[in-house]
């Protein structure tokens, strides 16, 4: 295992910090606040006091980073330094339901060379309160899970497959694409989960649990440190076209390298 970089331990150090809170909350989850934003997407008082933990911690490990957080929204910083793309609870709705799979989310994303846009994502962290995993990932320097690397799946035969998705709810997402997608893959794999966090679902690929993994939008906070973790640990990220992005949210295919371009074909297949 390499030595865990002073921006893996700032990050860790906030996921677990805001992972607490949430795990003291979900104790108490009948009795949380719970406000709509929006058809079936809830916000609930955990939600908010995670993410004011995250950036409590983060702003002052690395003052002049801007953000971009799922409740707060996007924070310019100096226009030298990178941001950081945080969702501090990915899973609100089973977190809220009393169901245990929800985790921290938390990117480093780079500006491009000599230019205001946005590039890659250099460092990732996925962190899972109630089992306290902790996936990280660097730029070049593996994905792991604590000090154990991370290597996605070898399987290759889509028939041996556990190939895990989103699924449309109530005024999100794409019921007709998302039907077709699960008409072509359904028959050919050994099954299709959706346990309802794309960074987890993502982590998951990453370390080998899942072999595949589809969705289409998501937002940035939920993907970002998860299409880090997927590439770091030799697998593929792409949008349905096949399109490599910095970070995939419109749509997203992961897998490892035979699978991967076997469900880009289905999907696209699918799709026409």
């Amino acid at each position: 295992m390499p030595a865990l970089s002073g921006i893996i331990r700032v990050m860790e150090k906030a996921a677990r910090k805001a992972g607490g809170r949430l795990r003291r909350d979900f104790g108490e989850v009948e009795h949380l606040q719970v406000s709509r934003k929006g058809p079936a997407d809830f916000v609930s008082k955990a939600d908010r006091a995670a993410e004011r933990i995250i950036w409590d911690e983060l702003k002052a490990a690395r003052p002049g980073w801007g953000f971009v957080m799922e409740e707060a929204g996007e924070m310019e910083g100096d226009e030298d330094k990178p941001r950081f793309i945080v969702d501090p609870l990915d899973g609100t709705s089973n977190f809220l339901h009393g169901i245990p799979h929800f985790a921290v989310s938390i990117a480093v994303q780079e500006r491009k060379l000599g230019s205001d846009d946005w590039g890659e994502v250099t460092a990732g962290v996925v962190y899972q309160p109630i089992t306290d995993e902790t996936f990280w990932a660097e730029k070049s320097r593996g994905a792991w899970l604590h000090d154990g690397r991370l290597r996605v799946s070898g399987r290759r035969q889509m028939s041996d497959a556990l190939i895990a998705t989103g699924i449309p709810y109530q005024g999100h997402g794409n019921f007709a694409e998302w039907s077709r997608i699960f008409g072509a893959l359904g028959p050919n794999v050994a099954g299709i989960r959706r346990f309802g966090a794309a960074s987890l679902d993502l982590a998951w690929v990453a370390a080998g649990r899942f072999d595949g993994f589809w969705e289409s939008g998501l937002s940035p906070w939920d993907s970002a440190a998860g299409c880090l973790l997927v590439r770091e640990a030799g697998g593929f990220v792409t949008d349905y076209r096949g399109r490599s992005q910095a970070i995939c949210d419109e749509q997203v295919i992961a897998a490892n390298d035979p699978l991967h371009s076997r469900l880009h074909k289905m999907v696209a297949e699918a799709l026409r």
